[in-house]
């Protein structure tokens, strides 16, 4: 792309011409060398270890919100029930 073409098409997307350069310039580099971006194999150990934790702490925290939310709806129903004896 020529420099007025380039011009043209970041003022269209609002992104400035120097931001462009350095981001074709930083992805220009983690393809030439692709064996740097790529992460360890202790580091991928370690976020897996990291993703099974979060997923049992997500699901923990899932069942007590289900829990949470059967006991409030089973209060309800027992004060409406008791409400109701106490109308008539």
């Amino acid at each position: 792309m020529n420099e007025a073409a380039k011009s043209a098409w970041c003022r269209e997307r609002g992104v400035f011409p120097a931001d462009l350069d350095k981001w074709r310039a930083s992805c220009a580099t983690a393809l030439a060398d692709p064996e740097d971006a790529r992460a360890s194999p202790q580091a991928t150990r370690a976020d897996r270890k990291r993703i099974k934790e979060l997923e049992r702490d997500l699901l923990r925290k899932d069942r007590a919100l289900a829990e949470t939310a059967a006991l409030l709806v089973l209060s309800k129903k027992v004060a409406a029930i008791f409400n109701k004896g106490e109308d008539e």
